[in-house]
C-alpha cells in the first residue's frame, strides 16, 4: 500500500523513487513487524491471561515443564498479524508470489487456531482431531500447489535444481504438484514438533526465513542470478519483503517467548510459519537448500518418526522422549542449554546454505 502512495509521490518529489528499491523495502518490512510486534505484544498477553488462554503441559513430560502450565498460549497470532500488515504495508501487491505466500500463511493458521482454540479455550485436550487437521492442511497444500504448476508452468519454476551442480536440473512435470504438496505440508509440521522449548523454534525460523530472504531477492534479480548461476525466478524477488516481515515478526516474539517464556506461539504460529517458509523455499526453487538450513526442524521430526517406527515395531524406544530436544532435558541438560545450542547448529546450517551461493 505505501509502495504505491511512494509510487504517486514520485512525481511531485523524485526523493520518493527510493521506495522501488528492494532491499530498503525489505528492511522496512523487518522493523515494521518488529515494531508492532513489540508494542502489540504486552496488551495480548494481558488479555490472553485475563482469558486464561493457558498452555496445558503433559504429565509424562519433563518435570521442569510443569512450571509452564498456565502460560499464554495462541501468541502466533501476533506474529501472523505483523508479518501481514508489514507485507501489505510495503510489498508490491499486484506481484502474485506475494498473495501466494499470505494465502497459504492464513489457511495454515486458521487450522492452527482452531486447534489451539479447542485445546485451551473450550478445555478439549484432542484439539482439532489429527485427521481433519492433516485434511485441511492437505487442501491448502495441494491447492498452493497446483497453482504454482499450472499458473506458472515455465521450465525454470517446474525444475528441481541441486546445490553444488551447476549445470544439473530436472524437469518434473506433474511431480512438482507431488515435490510442492510435501515441502509445504512438511515443513508445517516439522515446525511445530520443534515448538517445544522457550524460544527454540521461532529463532531458527527467524534465520531459515532472513537466508529464504536474501536467495528470493537474488533468484529474482537477472544479473545476480546469471553471476551465481541459479535459477532466475521473475517477481520472486518481492518475497524478500515477506521474509523480511517474517524475520521481524519472529524477533519481536521472541522478546516475550525467550526463556522463560511469558507467551507461547502454539499451532496457530508453528503451522503457519513452517508452511510460508516452505511455500517461498519452493517458488525460489530451493527446496533442498531449504531442507539443509532446516536441518533442526528436520532432525525433530526425524527424531519422531524413528521413535514411532521403533516403538511400534520392536517396543523399545530410541530416545527417552521425542522430540529430541526433550531427550536431552530428559538427560539432564537445563532447558537453556538445549535451546542454545540447537541455535548454534542452526546458525552454522544457515551458513552453510548460503555458502552453496558460490560452491558450485
Amino acid at each position: 500500500m505505501l509502495l504505491l502512495l511512494a509510487q504517486y509521490l514520485t512525481q511531485y518529489e523524485n526523493a520518493f523513487g527510493v521506495f522501488q528499491y528492494l532491499t530498503l523495502r525489505g528492511i522496512l518490512a523487518t522493523g515494521t513487524a518488529l515494531a508492532i510486534s513489540l508494542l502489540v505484544g504486552p496488551a495480548m498477553i494481558r488479555k490472553l491471561s485475563y482469558h486464561q488462554v493457558g498452555q496445558a503441559v503433559r504429565d509424562d513430560g519433563p518435570q521442569s515443564h510443569l512450571s509452564k502450565a498456565g502460560t499464554p498460549t495462541m501468541g502466533g497470532a501476533l506474529i501472523l498479524v505483523s508479518i501481514a500488515i508489514s507485507t501489505l504495508l510495503w510489498s508490491d501487491l499486484s506481484n502474485p508470489y506475494v498473495w501466494i505466500v499470505l494465502l497459504v500463511t492464513a489457511v495454515f493458521g486458521a487450522v492452527g487456531w482452531v486447534d489451539d482454540y479447542r485445546k485451551v479455550v473450550e478445555k478439549d485436550s484432542r484439539g482439532l482431531p489429527a485427521r481433519w487437521k492433516y485434511l485441511w492442511q492437505s487442501v491448502a497444500g495441494l491447492a498452493a500447489a497446483c497453482y504454482l504448476y499450472f499458473a506458472f508452468d515455465t521450465p525454470v519454476t517446474t525444475e528441481l535444481y541441486l546445490p553444488f551442480f551447476k549445470d544439473f536440473s530436472w524437469s518434473m512435470g506433474p511431480l512438482f504438484i507431488l515435490l510442492t504438496y510435501f515441502v509445504i505440508v512438511g515443513s508445517s509440521n516439522a515446525v511445530n514438533l520443534t515448538d517445544g522449548l522457550d524460544g527454540l523454534a521461532i529463532l531458527p525460523t527467524v534465520m531459515v526465513g532472513g537466508a529464504l530472504g536474501i536467495f528470493a531477492y537474488l533468484t529474482g534479480h537477472v544479473d545476480f542470478a546469471r553471476y551465481l548461476q541459479i535459477p532466475y525466478v521473475a517477481g520472486s524477488g518481492e518475497l524478500a519483503v515477506f521474509c523480511g516481515a517474517i524475520a521481524g515478526a519472529g524477533l519481536g516474539f521472541l522478546w516475550f517467548n525467550t526463556y522463560p517464556a511469558q507467551v507461547f506461539m502454539g499451532d496457530v504460529g508453528a503451522l503457519a510459519l513452517g508452511a510460508a517458509l516452505g511455500t517461498v523455499a519452493v517458488i525460489t526453487r530451493h527446496e533442498i537448500v531449504f531442507f539443509i538450513m532446516g536441518g533442526i526442524f528436520v532432525l525433530e521430526t526425524v527424531s519422531v518418526i524413528l521413535q514411532v517406527a521403533s516403538f511400534k515395531l520392536t517396543g523399545k524406544r530410541i530416545f527417552r522422549m521425542a522430540p529430541i530436544h526433550h531427550h536431552y532435558e530428559l538427560k539432564g541438560w537445563p532447558e537453556p542449554r538445549v535451546i542454545v545450542r540447537f541455535w548454534i547448529i542452526t546458525v552454522m546450517l544457515v551458513l552453510f546454505g548460503l555458502a552453496t551461493l558460490k560452491l558450485r
